[in-house]
């Protein structure tokens, strides 16, 4: 009785999800709209719910350190003080990340463009000549390169329209695009505060909330049901706090150490390149290669040698980073394996772009966990071994 009943239950849910997938194919502009529309009515608590998971995961290493600030001398007291402490630290912490990007790095960063626009058509010139030296020392041993000839003035013209013509629309899609969802600029800034005051409330209320939610699946599920979602839930917690806190020691440390070889090896563009190595790793396998591209060719129009220097000392520090450093530091921070982190860069990458790519690898990683115990399990109810 128990059996027909669930497979009832079941065939019902498969013909729910044929009946919705059918309209939504259907009826794509229609399905867009809705979820348009859904995504705007809960953009502010969807917003607070992503600051505060991106502030939870500093957030626990600071209340530790809390607790191992007093020591014995530990008591109600300082528990009481705990969470509004570390909260008001925390998030001090992640707004002065935030400005010293926006009012320090930024600022650097469009200096360093500006002049590296101001001296192309002498780094082009500078670069030609050299071409030309070259090419003039293997023609006198039989070897003969292409003729190497650009216009600098006509390619410093082409970057700043270009600049121009995308910084404008990057802008301005931004802004359309933020105030379509809100409405209005005021309703930006409101939706923006709520999101915060969100976030806040979650962060101050998680141990209850997490409670609660536990009592309402519980109350709505089987015994069995109930656990499976909530392993599910903490599984797919532990895969993006694991992803978000292994990828930002990663960049950091990357990116400091990249700033120091810089300045022992004098290559010019310290500040602006370490930054630019630091971010791009924050996107799995492709950042490393992006992040030497754009660094590379900041350096190759000062110095072509520095510029080859420059990768070799990249290549042999991404070498001890992600042999040495990484593991240790970081260790195997989604569970997945490398073919599986590739594909799901390539395939979220493709469908969503640099988001696709972040969120892709943590998600990913929660699916294989799932499959593998499930195909563990059938292998243990058919007396195999997994």
């Amino acid at each position: 009785m128990d059996l027909n009943r669930k497979n009832t239950k079941r065939l019902v849910l498969l013909i729910a999800f044929g009946v919705v997938l059918y309209w939504v194919l259907t009826n794509p502009s229609q399905a867009w709209r809705f979820v348009s529309g859904f995504f705007s009515l809960f953009f502010p608590f969807l917003l607070g719910g992503c600051l505060a998971f991106l502030v939870n995961v500093v957030l626990r290493p600071v209340e530790r350190g809390w607790r191992r600030l007093w020591g014995k001398r530990y008591g109600p007291r300082q528990d009481k003080a705990r969470r509004p402490v570390c909260l008001l630290v925390s998030v001090l912490l992640v707004i002065g990340v935030v400005f010293a990007l926006f009012f320090v790095i930024v600022p650097s960063l469009k200096d360093s463009i500006v002049n590296f626009v101001n001296l192309l058509p002498e780094r082009i010139l500078q670069l030609q000549n050299w071409w030309n030296q070259l090419s003039s020392f293997l023609a006198e041993h039989g070897a003969h390169l292409p003729d190497f000839s650009l216009n600098g003035q006509e390619m410093q013209q082409k970057i700043l329209d270009w600049m121009r013509q995308y910084g404008d629309q990057f802008l301005n899609t931004t802004i359309s695009t933020a105030i379509g969802i809100t409405s209005s600029v005021v309703s930006l800034i409101f939706n923006l505060v709520l999101a915060l005051a969100f976030a806040l409330y979650l962060l101050a209320q998680k141990e209850t909330l997490t409670r609660q939610a536990k009592k309402v699946v519980q109350a709505l599920f089987s015994s069995k049901r109930a656990q499976q979602i909530m392993e599910l839930a903490h599984m797919t917690n532990r895969a993006f706090s694991n992803f978000v806190t292994g990828q930002l020691t990663e960049a950091l440390i990357l990116g400091c150490l990249c700033f120091l070889g810089m300045l022992i090896f004098r290559l010019p563009y310290a500040g602006v390149i370490s930054v630019i190595i630091g971010f791009t790793a924050l996107i799995p396998i492709f950042g490393a290669f992006i992040g030497v591209a754009i660094g590379a060719l900041l350096i190759l129009l000062v110095n072509p040698i520095q510029a080859l220097w420059f990768i070799l000392f990249i290549i042999v520090l991404q070498q001890i980073e992600s042999n040495v450093i990484y593991p240790r530091v970081v260790g195997k921070s989604v569970g997945l394996p490398g073919i599986w982190v590739l594909a799901a860069v390539t395939l979220g990458g493709n469908a969503f772009g640099l988001l696709g790519m972040l969120f892709a690898v943590p998600l990913c990683s929660v699916l294989y966990a799932v499959a593998r115990r499930v195909v563990h399990r059938r292998l243990a109810q058919k007396g195999l071994a997994p």
